[in-house]
């Protein structure tokens, strides 16, 4: 099994993970609506569904960029020459790695010292804060597995993933 495989399916997991959070929201918001409907209050139910959200959006980042879907600014990448677009798209691959590393380093962290420190959420439900801070960690992380894979892939010759290329299963990523 190769390393891009791997990588691949690692992402894949990711998405799977982000879908049964965004399905845990919906859940949160059901209970909460069928409870008012009998009258009884869901208290802190709002606060699962938003870590549960919070959890599916960072899940959902690499998943979402090794398919092409998050928005790209083309605009000037297309009016540049093939040679200085090459340039231009590593440059951005560059950013978006250091950015999404800085994130994913700070998001570790944060998730760590809650952890270390027993840091409790405030609601009525007290919860141990890593646990849902660990979505955000993990998401950022394999954000920058997927970028710094993208950058070297890149790097090495490979084709920048474009729109077209997003939609083609059969596309070589």
């Amino acid at each position: 099994m190769t390393l891009r495989l791997i990588l691949a399916r690692l992402y894949s997991a990711c998405g799977g993970l982000a879908a049964l959070f965004l399905m845990g929201v919906c859940l949160c918001s059901l209970y909460s609506i069928g409870a008012s409907i009998f009258g009884y209050v869901a208290r802190s139910i709002d606060e699962f569904a938003g870590y549960s959200m919070a959890s599916s959006s960072f899940l959902a980042l690499a998943y979402t960029f090794g398919r092409g879907e998050h928005i790209r600014v083309t605009l000037l990448l297309e009016k540049l020459p093939e040679d200085k677009r090459r340039w231009a798209e590593l440059w951005c691959l560059a950013a978006g790695a250091f950015l999404s590393g800085f994130l994913a380093f700070f998001s570790v962290k944060m998730t760590y010292t809650s952890w270390a420190l027993h840091d409790m959420s405030q609601g009525l439900v007290p919860m141990e804060l890593w646990i849902p801070q660990l979505g955000m960690a993990v998401g950022t992380t394999v954000l920058f597995v997927a970028v710094l894979e993208k950058l070297v892939d890149v790097a090495m010759g490979g084709e920048p993933l474009k729109l077209a290329d997003a939609h083609d299963p059969h596309a070589d990523r």
